[in-house]
């Protein structure tokens, strides 16, 4: 019941994605089921402390999962019990001093300004509707660097082609308005007469699928891991390695760290800054290339 009503809360309250709301209930779900083992079958929040949790911790990473998705599940529990408290269905929060095990932080995948140019640029997609809105998905999300649940909900409303903005909704419900250049403009224009004439307008959403019915998080996911995998050795493939891409190119090409942060959304600057060391250590491997670099003693970086 607790779990349910907490859901209701980030849903109706904090107007989180379905997608958050799913993650959310899944880690919970994991973790009820845990405390039911360990405690004669029932689930009490009452009954909780850290212990049980640290224990839990425990199981998840003998299981295989990584310190990043530890910790994940971890976060979905502190705020459960954030929200118990606010409830007063508890008076203390056991979880307030818990930490989750390290993780090493690696650097962001993403995709490198020529290698994107000639995925885009080349004949791999069709010209019928499915492929013109394939390749209008992955432009629109390495040129203006809007999350997937942010482009899933795009309405045709949110266009303003005499402004060349487009209006996004993020985290915590948040608008914030993403400017776009004249090509990215055509290929909307050219996509959505396509999609008028051929499909009809039974959806206000500006991405749909061939029987009209809005494109799903999960389509659109696909739609991308799908073309990035003819980029050779790209580790990654999914719409945040274009997040990425688009942070790394801006900066790359002289952005203000300040400005990118309040494109892509990020409410601290902490949350920017990786992208920093992204363009650092392409920085180095160009240094590495200069003849003087390859001298013995001439190496710059570790």
């Amino acid at each position: 019941m607790f779990i349910d009503d907490f859901l209701d809360y980030l849903q109706y309250e904090r107007s989180y994605s379905e997608h958050t709301l799913l993650a959310y209930r899944k880690d919970l779900s994991q973790f009820r089921e845990y405390a039911e083992i360990h405690q004669e079958g029932v689930f009490s929040p009452s009954t909780i402390d850290k212990d049980l949790v640290r224990n839990w911790i425990v199981y998840l990473l003998d299981s295989g999962f990584s310190p990043t998705t530890v910790n994940r599940k971890l976060s979905s529990l502190k705020s459960f019990f954030k929200y118990l408290i606010k409830q007063n269905v508890l008076s203390s929060n056991p979880l307030r001093l818990l930490n989750g095990p390290k993780t090493k932080k690696g650097l962001p995948y993403f995709v490198k300004e020529k290698e994107m140019e000639l995925l885009l640029d080349s004949d791999h997609f069709d010209e019928d509707f499915e492929g013109v809105r394939d390749r209008l998905i992955l432009e629109l999300f390495y040129d203006t660097g809007v999350r997937l649940s942010e482009l899933t909900y795009l309405k045709d409303s949110d266009i303003d082609f005499g402004a060349m903005l487009v209006k996004v909704k993020g985290k915590r419900n948040k608008e914030r308005l993403i400017p776009f250049a004249e090509g990215l403009k055509s290929l909307l224009q050219t996509y959505i007469a396509l999609r008028n004439r051929e499909i009809g307008i039974a959806s206000p959403s500006l991405f749909v699928k061939k029987n009209g019915e809005p494109a799903s998080t999960s389509t659109i996911y696909n739609i991308v891991k799908r073309n990035l995998k003819q980029i050779p050795a790209l580790g990654k493939c999914s719409p945040h390695v274009l997040r990425h891409s688009f942070a790394t190119s801006m900066l790359n090409n002289g952005a203000e760290l300040n400005a990118v942060k309040e494109i892509l959304g990020h409410s601290s600057l902490a949350s920017t800054s990786v992208y920093t060391h992204t363009t650092f250590e392409e920085l180095k491997k160009v240094y590495h290339a200069h003849p003087r670099a390859k001298k013995e003693g001439g190496s710059y970086g570790n």
